[in-house]
């Protein structure tokens, strides 16, 4: 196997990395005001990502970085095609972290009160976003001979871009109720619990279309095998957070969100950036850098991969406790003075 058709498989495997683990502290943050009637259950469903939204990032970082290096010219064809989009999502992305870190540092309540709105804005632009952009690279964005995104902001948001953002929105949404009926206790886990059920439900309809529409329109036959996996996981999740198996359900979430990474790099493949006119196509050979530079990565990949697992999955296994309202500690921050 080709050392380019390598690094293609790895950006997949990164972005299933990010989608699986950022996906439920994305879904966290967006469900702040449905399930975070007082503060202190919006301090508990914070708490539960805190320890690790930040890990979570890295694999962003990660895949970004990785395309780059191995394929330039996907990094900037796709940069500039979708600039303003991901602007946006860089902007909300800052947003998100400015919230986390400083949320606590001020015991005032209106200053709690803009802080989570900016959490809720960063969690719910990237949720979206993603999957307008990943829809577009399916569906095929207008590129002229040289590669270059001939098209405007608002082609990207065409009918089947839109319903993939909110089939990322909606899988994230459920993968983050999930993983609260994992992480909480008391009544916290029993409303996630519930929400998780009814968000299900509409996950399995909304990401059935999109899924089934991608399949048919723009992917290839060997593709109906993760599309299929797809909708058994989702018929799974249904049935699981019905019957109250967190465990499973969260397992059911995560593996959707694997079958759908699989179904749109399959759709793809043999390019990283399809065109509306298929003779334009960027194809992973024309955009892929020299064997010597994909040799290297590889080698560093190798070298530094299991530590970063390693100390990702040390910081799950130190975290793994459940929490509960009741344990939240009072507010320490600093008094706001206002004349």
């Amino acid at each position: 196997m080709e050392l380019s058709t390598v690094w293609f498989l790895l950006i997949a495997l990164l972005w299933t990395g990010y989608l699986v683990l950022e996906g439920f502290d994305f879904g966290v943050g967006m469900l702040l005001p449905v399930l975070g009637r007082k503060d202190r259950d919006r301090r508990l469903m914070i708490n539960t990502i805190g320890p690790v939204w930040d890990g979570n990032e890295v694999w962003l970082l990660t895949a970004g970085g990785a395309t780059f290096a191995a394929f330039p010219e996907w990094y900037a064809t796709m940069f500039s095609g979708f600039y303003l989009a991901l602007l946006l999502i860089l902007l909300a992305l800052i947003v998100r972290v400015v919230a986390f870190e400083w949320r606590g540092k001020f015991h005032d309540d209106r200053w709690r009160a803009w802080s989570d709105r900016a959490l809720i804005f960063g969690s719910w632009v990237p949720a979206v976003l993603w999957g307008v952009a990943f829809a577009n690279l399916v569906r095929g964005v207008p590129l002229d001979a040289d590669h270059q995104f001939v098209g405007t902001f608002f082609d990207l948001l065409n009918p089947f871009a839109l319903l993939g953002g909110a089939t990322t929105a909606l899988l994230f949404l459920t993968h983050g109720a999930v993983f609260l009926t994992l992480k909480t206790d008391g009544e916290m886990r029993q409303r996630a619990g519930a929400l998780a059920a009814r968000l299900a439900v509409v996950t399995l309809v909304v990401a059935g279309v999109w899924a089934v529409w991608a399949q048919v329109a723009y992917s290839v036959a060997w593709t109906w095998a993760a599309t299929g996996l797809a909708a058994v996981m989702l018929l799974v999740l249904v049935a699981a957070t019905r019957a109250r198996r967190e465990g499973l359900a969260f397992v059911a979430s995560a593996v959707t969100l694997v079958a759908a990474v699989v179904l749109i790099f399959g759709s793809m493949w043999p390019d990283v950036m399809p065109a509306t006119d298929p003779a334009f196509s960027l194809s992973v050979a024309e955009a892929s850098s020299t064997d010597y530079t994909l040799t290297v990565m590889t080698w560093v990949a190798v070298v530094l991969t299991p530590f970063v697992l390693l100390y990702q999955g040390w910081t799950y296994w130190v975290f793994r406790k459940r929490l509960t309202a009741e344990r939240i500690p009072d507010h320490a921050g600093l008094l706001l003075t206002r004349r």
